[in-house]
């Protein structure tokens, strides 16, 4: 019985590996071009709670590498090796999943300065037209009106 687990490691293990595999699903959804920026926060949103919850999960992990070293004091070498590779999956899986989030909240941030740039960009650019549009319907100034066409000259 020393070279077995407890009860609590294979329903650890469960819910990690349940927990890693529908993280690895929201994260494997296509990226899709968004240019609506209320729904990049959103989706920053979720990214930043599956962060979270990656933190919670961390405990569980950390109590099965623990529990694996534990083991592997009392289990014969076949045994605890099993487990050893069991939990070194386990550890590139969470890896992997930890650098992925990571990267896509960074992209999606970077992404979501650039939209509110490009926005920022736009509003300026159409008050701009707007300005130049009333100046072109203007009324121009009489031909021998010399002093109001160089004023006309200075703000073209």
């Amino acid at each position: 019985f020393d070279s077995l687990p407890p009860a609590h490691y294979k329903e650890t293990m469960n819910t990690i590996l349940v927990w890693m595999q529908q993280s690895e699903t929201k994260l494997s959804m296509p990226q899709v071009a968004i240019s609506e920026y209320e729904i990049m926060e959103q989706r920053l949103r979720e990214l930043k709670a599956l962060q979270s919850s990656l933190q919670e999960q961390q405990k569980g992990l950390t109590y099965l590498s623990t529990t694996v070293e534990d083991l592997s004091r009392k289990a014969p070498a076949e045994v605890s090796q099993s487990y050893r590779a069991e939990v070194e999956v386990v550890h590139g899986r969470w890896k992997k999943l930890s650098a992925q989030l990571a990267e896509h909240c960074q992209k999606l941030e970077e992404r979501m300065a650039k939209l509110q740039r490009f926005q920022n960009d736009t509003r300026t650019l159409k008050k701009w037209m707007a300005e130049v549009d009333v100046f072109l319907k203007e009324e121009w100034p009489a031909l021998g009106d010399s002093e109001a066409l160089e004023k006309q000259l200075e703000q073209c």
